[in-house]
């Protein structure tokens, strides 16, 4: 139990830790909104790894291989869905600085489903958590391995919410709202690119 447990901690770390455009986003997300909202999307980026390590242990090698002729259409859908996400991020932005409107209501439902279903959009996901249950011999431990890899990810997902709160807090000012927003859009487009190239 606790070796399954452990090596699901590590998987969850391995797999969340990585700095890339979801982390960016919640970051981004907690620090316009709320660490309510940012802390929900998180929860949405390990619940969506949860499943994927569930996914592998119950049968990885087999799904892996059969996603893998779809990974190509599922990077560009990820890719065009991030960079929707930037330009709303940016557009939003700038509506506050001209005095329109926000647009941005995101509530902790709505970014919650949202970070889970951008995070399903990665098959490499599933890959890796089915090479390490095979690496490890096969599925023992299972139910131990999923909690731990869900809980490693969001223990970073939370942490990476909460940089994104203190980062809102201490740029509260209109212009460093409006700085901080743009270069996660920036960032995001950035990433998105780099999904497909």
């Amino acid at each position: 139990m606790s070796g399954a447990f452990l090596a699901g901690v590590v998987a969850g770390y391995g797999v969340a830790v990585p700095v890339g455009a979801i982390a960016v986003l919640i970051a981004g997300l907690t620090a316009r909104t709320s660490l309510r909202v940012g802390a929900a999307a998180g929860l949405g980026a390990a619940t969506a790894d949860g499943v994927y390590a569930l996914v592998a242990v119950l049968g990885g090698a087999a799904l892996a291989g059969s996603v893998a002729p779809i990974a190509t259409p599922l990077r560009w859908t990820a890719a065009a869905v991030l960079v929707a996400l930037a330009v709303h991020t940016a557009r939003s932005a700038l509506r506050k600085r001209t005095g329109e409107a926000s647009t941005d209501t995101t509530t902790p439902g709505a970014a919650y489903l949202g970070v889970l279903g951008l995070t399903l959009l990665n098959p490499a996901t599933v890959v890796y958590f089915a090479a390490l249950v095979l690496g490890r011999g096969g599925a023992g431990g299972g139910v131990w391995f999923v909690l731990g890899a869900f809980l490693a990810s969001a223990s970073w997902q939370l942490l990476v919410a909460g940089g994104g709160s203190l980062v809102g807090r201490l740029l509260t000012g209109e212009r460093g709202r409006l700085v901080t927003a743009l270069v996660s859009s920036a960032v995001i487009a950035l990433l998105a690119v780099g999904l497909v190239t």
